[in-house]
Formats: structure tokens, sequence, C-alpha cells
């Protein structure tokens, strides 16, 4: 696959940077607009080269962002929700009694992006009693997420893929091939 242009490249990271500024600063007076503008240039000019690698504007399919937007308002939030009523009973239990391990949880196959592998990675890592130590890709291509559980639950890999990923990583996979 065909690098983008450094020009495309700039351009797409200086629009995700200035609807991140506008997202953040929820203002369109002229003064914000300026100062959004020269900040997301200076930003796409730095970091551009770092964040897109083959399709500079890959994201900007209106059916990836709707799923993406859907994803973090409902799938992940809701993620988030649970982890956090989990991590609630277990420190507010009398007993206090977990058993922290690190499991090798088997990814998805349809995964195969750095951006889907970065974005489930990172998903889990803030889903709370969870944090990915590494992502590694075996002899056979296959890609695990090396997890540290505080409650290691369930010994199963593919049991406990299911419980630390929950639906996520399906929605993930819609957005990033």
């Amino acid at each position: 696959m065909q690098k983008p242009s450094k020009f495309l490249v700039w351009l797409s990271t200086f629009i995700f940077c200035f609807l991140f500024w506008l997202l953040l600063t929820w203002s369109v007076a002229a003064r914000e607009l300026i100062l959004g503008g020269i900040v997301s240039a200076v930003v796409a000019a730095f970091s551009g080269r770092f964040l897109i690698h083959h399709q500079a504007f890959y994201l900007y399919n209106p059916v990836r962002l709707v799923i993406l937007i859907f994803y973090c308002a409902i799938i992940f939030l809701w993620e988030v929700i649970k982890a956090n009523l989990s991590m609630a009973k277990l420190v507010l239990s009398p007993k206090l009694k977990y058993e922290a391990g690190i499991i090798r949880v088997p990814g998805s196959e349809k995964i195969k992006s750095e951006y889907g592998l970065a974005m489930v990675s990172n998903c889990i890592t803030l889903t709370p009693g969870t944090i990915t130590m590494d992502v590694a890709e075996d002899e056979d291509g296959k890609n695990y997420y090396y997890v540290h559980w505080i409650n290691v639950a369930e010994s199963d890999r593919e049991k406990a893929g299911e419980a630390i990923k929950g639906r996520m990583e399906r929605w993930i996979g819609r957005i990033w091939k």
C-alpha cells in the first residue's frame, strides 16, 4: 500500500486536531477558532507522520465515524460502568479477597491493524481492574494481549478474554480492520 503524501497526512491530522479543539473548547468565537487553527497546524506538522501510516482519511468514513461515536458513547461507557461496579464490590467487601495475576488473552483474528490493537489495549487498560502490559504476535500470526487482572475470575484464556474484553473488541473490529 502506498504511503499518503505529507500534505494529506498533515491535513488529516490538522482536521482531527481542530475538531478535537472545538469539542474541548465548545466555542466558535473568532479568537478560539484562530488559536485552535494555529495549535492544530503546529501539532499536525510535528505529529502527523507518527499518527498516519497508510490511509490519511481512513477514519473520516461516515460509517466508521458513526460506529466510533456509538462505541464510545454506549459500548465502552457500559463496559467501564460494569468494571467500576465490579471494582467497588471487590474493594467494599469486608473480606477483601482477590487473586491478581497476568493472563494471556487471545486477540480477534479480525483485528490486524496497529490502530485496532492499540485501541483494544487502551480500552482494556481504561476499564478499572485491568492493565494491558503487552500485545504480542505468535509464530502463527495470532495476536495475544498480556493483561494484568486484579481479580482473576477465570483461568481459561477464551473465557477470560470474554470477561476482560467484553464486546469492546468486536466493535473496535468494525472500526479498524
